[in-house]
């Protein structure tokens, strides 16, 4: 058992360490009003029943005795449980909250290499395992010790020398249960895994489940899936088979033996000298009684078990490296004028994405990034964004470089549109706001109308209201898209990134874009990525990237003259014939495509 885990799971534990005292405490009243039950039926056999004294009064008083502890320690029971499940409950919550507020710390390379599906397991399923362990195993454990300890007692109080041949049971017992768990992690380890990749097989197979229909891979996918359940049913046998060889049979084997040997004992020497019956009963009762404790504790195992396997688990992802959430209201709004100096940068060590990247973007202009897939476009706005950190190089924002500054003053001032837009469940006015305080009613409609999104809007059944479900797959692309463009101008950036934002939209739509950010980019810091080349005739600089590196820049006449890769580009996008006009006007464009700033 790692004993860094349970000292993590200690400390969650000592926040509440009084309600768990308190707890405990009752807990011992309840089991020592249940241990007196015997020595009361002792007495009334032995002192009040016998042929030579008959006192009912006094047994009725033993008796009423009797039914006053087992009342008590039913509320003791009632009172402990309830105290513990709470507290259990607000353990996990606080691990539930630092495991997510860990996560929004987190680097994004973590994200680009773990399924999706695994972290919610984390968060989800481990975080509840983790609650049996405080909810179930340790009031087991706690009333297991209290209970041996009160029996032995007690049967050292009635006979010494037996006490002592019983008190080689808990070692014995010991030595299985540590059998049990050797053996028992081995499978349980392995189930856990199996259901954090079976939640991230569901998880990816219900985002893309219109691909898997459309190109038939339901029976395959089935098939992968059944791999892992079966591994995880497999496993889950094997280790029900080890919890039923050395629980409760060998347990009740084992108790079966010891208690045929005390009546046979006791039988011995009750033909030598007389034994009170009470005492043979007493006895025999908590013998009996020895075994329930070691039987509980078994019953716990598993879940003590899994609940360490998951701990271990969820405190791996709190122990990955992450920068603070900082607060950035005191941050003041920056010009805009963006860097890169010499900037080299790797997702892989040793395979470097962007090789000495050097421009500069002023306030109010517009920067284009063209090239191939895999050129190294996206990657530069990564490392814009502060979701990477260059190897070499420096990237400033009015001449600060960006390492110096938190992530969230970093991005309070940059607004972002993508080519896949997210929607969040919710409806359209959170969409465009994110629950922003500064951002009005009023200032949602504005930016809406801004991007030609309010007619189709005030067209839904609920308006501005109207629900939107995860991804916002009851809108169009185009839809979405827009109300994408809308929430990145209501935060009003001073740096607007735009990352293939007008791939996936109609020439209509896109028009309607490309005149509402003629008026918005006013101003502002616009970097584009851009697949389209009519759409960035009017930018003030062109970067054609290759293989990483700036192999041509200038603005769209300049570089139609220079003829090189983007008249190339250019050239496959138009057709020849405009091409080859275009070097000398700049003008070659589809009817449709609109100015871009």
């Amino acid at each position: 058992m790692n004993q860094s885990t349970t000292r993590r799971l200690l400390g969650y534990a000592l926040v509440y360490k009084y309600r768990i005292i308190a707890a405990l405490l009752i807990l011992c009243c309840a089991v020592g009003a249940e241990l007196a039950g015997p020595f009361i039926t002792k007495t009334i056999i032995d002192k009040h029943l016998s042929i030579k004294e008959n006192d009912l009064p006094a047994v009725l008083r033993l008796l009423g005795l009797y039914l006053g502890l087992l009342v008590t320690a039913g509320v003791c029971n009632f009172t402990q449980s309830y105290l513990l499940q709470i507290t259990a409950l607000r353990i996990i919550k606080n691990m539930r909250m630092d495991l997510m507020r860990h996560i929004g710390r987190i680097p994004l390379r973590y994200f680009d290499n773990t399924p999706i599906g695994q972290v919610v397991s984390r968060i989800a399923n481990d975080t509840e395992a983790v609650r049996d362990l405080f909810m179930s195993f340790m009031a087991t454990f706690v009333v297991s010790a209290v209970q041996l300890t009160g029996i032995f007692t007690a049967l050292f109080i009635l006979d010494a020398r037996l006490a002592l041949f019983a008190l080689l049971l808990p070692p014995l017992f010991a030595v299985i249960m540590y059998i049990h768990l050797k053996y028992s992690k081995i499978f349980i380890t392995i189930m856990r895994a199996r259901l954090s990749d079976m939640n991230a097989m569901i998880n990816e197979s219900i985002v893309v489940m219109p691909i898997i229909q459309a190109f038939r891979r339901e029976k395959i996918t089935l098939d992968e899936f059944e791999v892992l359940n079966e591994d995880r049913y497999v496993n889950q046998v094997k280790q029900f088979r080890v919890f039923s060889l050395s629980s409760r049979n060998i347990v009740g084997t084992i108790g079966s033996l010891v208690t045929a040997g005390v009546v046979w004992y006791f039988g011995g020497r009750s033909l030598e000298t007389g034994i009170e019956f009470g005492v043979f009963y007493a006895f025999i009762d908590y013998l009996g009684r020895v075994f329930l404790p070691i039987i509980g504790i078994f019953d716990q195992l598993t879940n003590a078990q899994r609940a360490f396997v998951s701990a271990e688990k969820v405190f791996a992802i709190m122990d990955l490296e992450g920068s603070e959430v900082d607060d950035a209201s005191g941050e003041g709004r920056p010009e805009g004028v963006v860097k890169f100096d010499g900037v080299t940068f790797a997702y892989k060590e040793g395979e470097n994405v962007l090789k000495n990247i050097s421009f500069e973007a002023r306030k109010g202009e517009t920067v284009a990034l063209v090239g191939h897939t895999g050129s190294g476009k996206s990657s530069i706005m990564n490392l814009l964004l502060g979701f990477y950190e260059p190897q070499h190089g420096a990237i400033t924002i009015d001449g600060r470089d960006i390492r110096g500054l938190s992530k969230q003053a970093l991005r309070k001032h940059m607004g972002i549109v993508l080519q896949d837009p997210f929607l969040f469940a919710g409806d359209i006015k959170f969409n465009v706001s994110l629950y922003n305080k500064d951002i009005t009613l009023e200032r949602v409609k504005s930016a809406l109308r801004d991007v030609g999104a309010a007619s189709f809007v005030e067209q839904l059944p609920g308006g501005y209201d109207e629900p939107v479900v995860e991804r916002g797959n009851t809108l169009s692309s185009g839809q979405r898209q827009l109300i994408s463009f809308a929430r990145a101008l209501a935060f009003d950036p001073s740096i607007l990134i735009l990352d293939e934002a007008t791939a996936s939209i109609d020439s209509e739509t896109e028009g309607l874009i490309q005149q509402a950010l003629k008026v918005v980019s006013e101003g502002r810091t616009t970097l584009v990525i851009a697949h389209r080349l009519s759409t960035i005739r009017e930018a003030d600089q062109i970067l054609v990237l290759h293989r990483g590196e700036i192999v041509e820049r200038g603005n769209h006449r300049e570089l139609m003259t220079l003829q090189g890769r983007y008249f190339k580009m250019y050239q496959l996008q138009t057709g020849e014939g405009h091409a080859a006009a275009a070097p000398g006007s700049g003008g070659a464009v589809t009817a449709s495509a609109g100015p871009m700033v």
